[in-house]
C-alpha cells in the first residue's frame, strides 16, 4: 500500500498571475511511496515488478525517485536494472526482442537503465504530466535459464519507487469566447485549463496583445503556447509566438475532458503580459441510429434476454431510405451507432451494436461507434475484428472500407490519405475490401479511456458506382491475453496489490507476447525425447525395489514403488508441448512426487541405522507426517529436502557410534562393506544432490534431472543393509511362523505361543 503525504502537510504558494495582475496560484505537494520488492530476471511478464501511481488533475511536475538496493554483497555483482514508465496502462515491453503476434500493435514506453552497485538511485522529472494512472515496471536482465533452488543464499536486488508531485489547486479556467489577461515570467509560466465538450470538431486558442513590461528586458515578445499534457508517447502541441498575436489550432480535439493550456516566456529576465482567448467548433452532432426517440431504456433491458437475437439481427439500420442510404439530416456529419456494453468475466468485456452485428457504412458520412473502456480492463487486450459482409452486395476492387480506432476522440472524416490520428493522440487503422474481407487489431494493455471506431467507405474515384452503403461486422471486445496465448502458452492472471493484469507463460521453447515466436521452440521429436528421459529414468528404482524385497525390507520397497509411480506420471504431466499425459491433477502428482522422493531418502538412511523395529517404524511414520506437513507449507523449500537428510544422518551416526562403543570396533566392521557399498552409495547420493541443486538449468533439465533419478535409485541399491540374520528364510514377520500345511499358528514361547501336544480331558456327568 502506498504511503501518501497529502497536501495538508506540505503547502507552499508561488506568485503567479491568475485572476488579474495580483492573482496567485496555490500549489500543493504530495508524496507517494511503494514498498520495496525483490527484482527477478526477465523471462516473461510475470517476472516484472509492476507498481501503479495516480497523478491528479492540474499536476505541474511529477518526480519519480527509483532506488535499488543490493543484498548479499559478497554473492552479487553489478547488474543493470531496466525501468519502464507508461501512462494509462502497464507498459508493453520486449526486452528479449521476440516477435509479436500478427496484428498486435503496441506503443513503446519510456525506458530507463539503472546500473546497480550497492545502493543506486535515479530520478525522472516530467513537466505537465497527463492525469490518471501511471505504471512503473522494473526487472533485471534476461534470465540465463539457471534453476535456483529456494533457500540457498542468492543475489537479491530490492526496487522501491517513490513519486512526488506539485499540483495547482486553483488553476484559472479559460472560457469560450472570453479573453483573460495574464502575465508570465521565465520562472513562472501561465497555467490555465479549458473544457472541451463532446462533439467538438476543432479547437483554437489565441494569444493577442502580447507586450513586454517596461524595464524587464527585450522589447520583443517571445512566448511558447502549449496545448495538452505529456504522456511520454503523445506530447502537447506547441506553438512559438514571436509577435503580438499567435494561435494554436487542434482538429479532432479530445472530447469531454479538461485540456491544459500553458504559456511560457523564453526570454531571460522578461515579464510579458498578454490576453488569451479560446474557441471551439461543433461542426455537427451525430445522428443516433438504433434507438428511436420514444424508446424506453427499461424496455430495452427487459427484452435483452428474450429477444436479443431478433432485436440485433437487422443488417441495415432502421433509419434508411428506400435506396439503402442512411437518413441523415443536413447538419449530420457522422452516423452514431449505439453500443451495448457487457461484462462477462474478469478482464472479459464485449461490445455489441444495438441494431445487430451488421453495421452500415456509407461513403458520404462516417459511421461512429463508441466504446468506453473502464480502468479494470487495462490489464487485458483490446481486440478489433472487422469483417466485410459481402452476402447481399458486391464491392468493387476500387472500394475499401477504412476503419480508425482512436482513443479520447474520433476521426470524423476518413479517406485514403487521411491519417488515423486525432489532434493529440495516435490511432490504429485497418481496412477491408473485396480481396481482403477480414482485418484484426490486438492492443495489449489498452489505456483506460473512451475509444472510438470510425468507419467510412472510400473509393479511388469520386463515385463509388452503384454501391453507396456496405455492411461490415465490427467485433470489439476485451480478452485476457492475445489469442489466448496460442497452442504453446498459458494465459495467467497476475496481480499488483489490487490491480489485476494478464500475461502469457510460454512452454516448449516458444516465446513472445503471445507465445508465437518459434525461434527457440522445441521440435516434436525433442519433446518426446524429453518426456521419455524423465519418465523412463524412474525405472531405475526397479533394482532398488527388488533388492529391498529380497532383503525383506517390505516397507522400504513400498515407499520406493510409490516414488517410482508418482515420479513417472508427474514428469509425464509436467512436460511442455504435446507430449503430455496426466492421470490426475497436476498439483496432486507434484505433491506425491515430492513426498515420495524425500520419504525414500528418509527410510533408506533409517534402515541403515539398524535400530529396533519399534523405533524404526515409529520414526518412519513420524518422519512421513512431518515431511507431509512441511511440503504443504512450502513445497519447494530447500530444507524440505536437507532437513530430513540431516536428521536421518544424525540418527545413523548416533546408532553406529553406539554400536562401535559397545563392540569396541568400527561399525560396520567389514572393510568390504565400506569400500564396495557405503562409499559408492554415498558418492552417488552426493553427486545427485549437487546436480539437483547446482547444475540444473532449463536447457539441460531433461538430462540432469533424469541423471538425478538414476543416481538416487542407484545409491539406494548400494546403501540398503544386508538382510537381518534373525529373519526366517520364508517369512519376514518375527511373530508368525509359516506352516507348510497352510496353517498359521501363533508362537509365544518367550515371544512366541507354543501349542501343547497333550489332549485335554473333559468329564461329563
Amino acid at each position: 500500500m502506498g504511503i501518501y503525504l497529502t497536501g495538508g502537510l506540505l503547502f507552499f504558494a508561488l506568485a503567479s498571475t491568475a485572476f488579474g495582475d495580483d492573482g496567485e496560484v496555490t500549489f500543493v505537494s504530495e508524496l507517494s511511496s511503494k514498498p520495496a520488492q525483490k527484482l527477478s530476471r526477465y523471462g516473461w511478464y510475470g517476472n516484472v515488478r509492476l507498481q501503479r501511481f495516480h497523478i491528479p488533475e492540474e499536476t505541474a511536475i511529477a518526480r519519480w525517485i527509483f532506488t535499488v538496493t543490493k543484498g548479499h554483497i559478497f554473492h552479487c555483482r553489478q547488474r543493470n536494472v531496466t525501468i519502464h514508465i507508461r501512462q494509462g496502462a502497464p507498459p508493453v515491453i520486449n526486452p528479449t526482442g521476440t516477435v509479436f503476434p500478427n496484428a498486435a500493435l503496441w506503443s513503446p514506453s519510456l525506458t530507463l537503465t539503472l546500473p546497480v552497485t550497492s545502493l543506486s538511485s535515479t530520478t525522472f522529472n516530467l513537466s505537465y504530466p497527463a492525469p490518471g494512472d501511471w505504471f512503473v515496471a522494473a526487472h533485471l536482465p534476461e534470465d540465463d535459464g539457471r534453476i535456483e533452488q529456494k533457500g540457498f543464499p542468492s543475489c537479491s536486488y530490492l526496487f522501491q519507487p517513490q513519486l512526488s508531485i506539485r499540483r495547482a489547486v486553483d488553476t484559472p479556467i479559460l472560457q469560450r469566447g472570453l479573453s483573460l489577461q495574464q502575465s508570465v515570467t521565465p520562472n513562472n509560466p501561465a497555467r490555465l485549463k479549458l473544457y472541451v465538450p463532446q462533439f467538438a470538431s476543432s479547437l483554437s486558442v489565441s494569444v493577442d496583445d502580447c507586450a513586454p513590461v517596461e524595464g524587464t528586458g527585450s522589447e520583443s515578445c517571445s512566448l511558447v503556447l502549449s496545448l495538452g499534457s505529456d504522456s511520454l508517447v503523445d506530447g502537447p502541441v506547441k506553438v512559438n509566438c514571436s509577435g503580438s498575436r499567435c494561435s494554436a489550432s487542434l482538429t479532432n480535439p479530445p472530447w469531454d475532458t479538461w485540456l491544459r493550456v500553458v504559456v511560457a516566456s523564453v526570454q531571460d529576465n522578461q515579464t510579458v503580459t498578454f490576453g488569451i482567448i479560446s474557441n471551439y467548433q461543433v461542426g455537427c452532432k451525430p445522428q443516433s441510429v438504433g434507438l428511436a426517440a420514444d424508446n424506453n431504456i427499461s424496455n430495452l433491458g427487459s427484452n435483452a434476454n428474450s429477444s436479443a437475437a431478433a432485436a440485433l439481427n437487422s443488417s441495415v439500420p432502421t433509419d434508411t431510405v428506400s435506396g439503402g442510404s442512411p437518413l441523415l439530416t443536413p447538419s449530420t456529419c457522422v452516423w452514431s451507432i449505439p453500443v451495448l456494453y457487457e461484462e462477462a468475466d474478469i478482464l472479459s468485456l464485449r461490445f455489441t451494436p444495438v441494431n445487430g452485428p451488421n453495421v452500415s457504412v456509407a461513403a458520404t458520412q462516417a459511421t461512429l461507434l463508441t466504446y468506453p473502456l473502464p480502468a479494470q480492463a487495462t490489464g487485458g487486450t483490446l481486440n478489433l475484428k472487422l469483417t466485410l459482409n459481402t452476402t447481399n452486395i458486391t464491392l468493387g476492387n476500387s472500394s475499401t472500407v477504412v476503419a480508425c480506432l482512436s482513443p479520447r476522440a474520433p476521426v470524423l472524416e476518413l479517406n485514403n490519405s487521411q491519417p488515423c490520428r486525432t489532434a493529440l493522440f495516435g490511432g490504429y487503422g485497418v481496412s477491408v475490401n473485396a480481396s481482403s474481407p477480414k482485418a484484426a487489431v490486438h492492443l495489449p494493455f489498452p489505456p483506460s479511456t473512451t475509444w472510438y471506431l470510425t468507419l467510412q467507405l472510400t473509393c479511388n474515384s469520386s463515385d463509388c458506382g452503384n454501391v453507396s452503403v456496405v455492411s461490415v461486422v465490427p467485433e470489439v471486445f476485451v480478452s485476457a491475453c492475445v489469442e489466448d496465448c496460442g497452442t504453446f502458452g498459458e494465459c495467467r492472471l497476475l496481480s499488483s496489490y489490487t490491480y489485476l493484469y494478464t500475461a502469457c507463460s510460454c512452454k516448449a521453447g516458444w516465446r513472445g507476447w503471445g507465445c508465437t515466436d518459434n525461434s527457440t521452440a522445441l521440435s516434436l521429436s525433442r519433446q518426446f525425447t524429453a518426456t521419455l528421459l524423465l519418465t523412463l529414468s524412474n525405472l531405475s528404482f526397479l533394482p532398488a525395489i527388488v533388492v529391498a524385497v529380497r532383503r525383506f525390507y517390505i516397507t522400504e520397497a513400498s515407499v520406493y514403488l510409490f516414488t517410482m509411480f508418482f515420479s513417472t506420471f508427474y514428469h509425464a504431466c509436467d512436460q511442455p508441448g504435446v507430449a503430455v499425459l496426466c492421470i490426475m491433477s497436476y498439483d496432486t502428482l507434484q505433491y506425491c512426487d515430492f513426498l515420495g522422493s524425500i520419504c525414500s531418502i528418509w527410510v533408506t538412511i533409517l534402515c541403515m541405522a539398524r535400530v529396533r523395529d519399534t523405533l524404526k517404524y515409529t520414526l518412519f511414520l513420524l518422519g512421513a507426517l512431518l515431511i507431509a506437513m512441511s511440503l504443504q507449507l512450502d513445497r519447494r523449500g530447500l530444507w524440505n529436502l536437507l532437513g530430513p537428510i540431516l536428521c536421518a544422518i544424525l540418527f545413523l551416526v548416533a546408532a553406529w557410534m553406539y554400536r562401535g562403543v559397545q563392540r569396541r570396533h568400527c561399525y560396520p566392521p567389514s572393510w568390504q562393506r565400506w569400500v564396495f557399498y557405503l562409499i559408492p552409495g554415498a558418492l552417488c547420493a552426493l553427486i545427485g544432490v549437487c546436480l539437483y541443486i547446482f547444475a540444473e538449468t532449463e536447457a539441460n533439465y531433461y538430462y540432469t534431472h533424469s541423471l538425478w533419478h538414476i543416481l538416487v535409485a542407484t545409491c539406494v541399491v548400494f546403501l540398503l543393509p544386508p538382510r537381518e540374520k534373525n529373519l526366517t528364510a520364508v517369512g519376514w514377520s518375527k511373530g508368525w511362523r509359516l506352516n507348510w500345511n497352510w496353517d498359521w499358528s501363533p508362537r509365544v514361547c518367550g515371544y512366541t505361543l507354543c501349542p501343547s501336544g497333550k489332549d485335554e480331558l473333559h468329564t461329563v456327568t
